[in-house]
């Protein structure tokens, strides 16, 4: 279902008329990761029981970029109570990210939502890696004791993510299925807005998207025949 939402998010872009690059790569410079940073994100690290030091992730991926913007869709494994530990951190409070309080809501309101989604072993145990910086999980759904490392390692990755995007001089928006955009007098969650979109609902996500993203439409172009 992912696949198909953000597809079409691209296709209001698109017929929106706005410049975009999908699916942005970011090769990480390690030299602009300075000593406060690497503090920030070994405290992460260990507020979710890492073991020794963090592994630093050496490309970024992005959903979208538009000149210096840059945009992930979050979904469901996004949002646990690995992800608000994370929160916590100075680099929250240093930095000003526009998700932030929406997206620790999000965790507290949607973690069942998570365990659905996230309780097969790739996602729970993780890659190899996880294992080895966060421990043995417990039984898959267990998240008492150890819990699952998978989701501690995608958690400690997406923090990693929102201050490296950062420092490289990007500024970075996450949105996630469970926004509610005003229509028609009515609020509707962005998964349904983007499930099947008509014509006019992808012109609004796309006015809701861009005004999120504070970013200016050409409306002169828009108004040309």
């Amino acid at each position: 279902m992912s696949g198909i939402l953000i597809n079409n998010l691209f296709s209001s872009l698109r017929e929106g008329e706005i410049a975009f690059e999908e699916n942005f790569h970011l090769d990480v410079n390690p030299n602009f990761l300075d000593e406060k940073g690497r503090t920030w994100l070994q405290e992460i690290y260990e507020d979710l029981d890492g073991i020794g030091k963090n592994p630093l992730l050496e490309k970024l991926k992005f959903d979208l970029k538009i000149n210096r913007t840059l945009l992930i869709f979050d979904f469901e494994l996004s949002f646990n109570r690995y992800r608000l530990k994370s929160f916590r951190s100075e680099l929250y409070d240093d930095f000003s990210f526009p998700f932030v309080e929406s997206h620790k809501r999000l965790c507290r309101t949607y973690e069942k939502e998570c365990m659905k989604a996230g309780l097969q072993a790739r996602h729970w145990q993780g890659p190899t890696i996880a294992t080895q910086c966060f421990g043995e999980a417990e039984e898959i759904g267990d998240l008492t004791g150890n819990g699952s490392p998978g989701w501690k390692l995608r958690a400690f990755n997406e923090a990693q993510v929102d201050l490296q995007s950062r420092i490289h001089g990007y500024k970075i928006f996450r949105i996630s299925p469970y926004e509610t955009i005003m229509t028609s007098g009515a609020l509707r969650r962005l998964d349904q807005m983007l499930m099947s979109p008509t014509e006019e609902q992808r012109k609004v996500v796309l006015r809701w998207l861009l005004r999120k993203m504070e970013i200016e439409q050409d409306t002169e172009k828009q108004n040309q025949p």
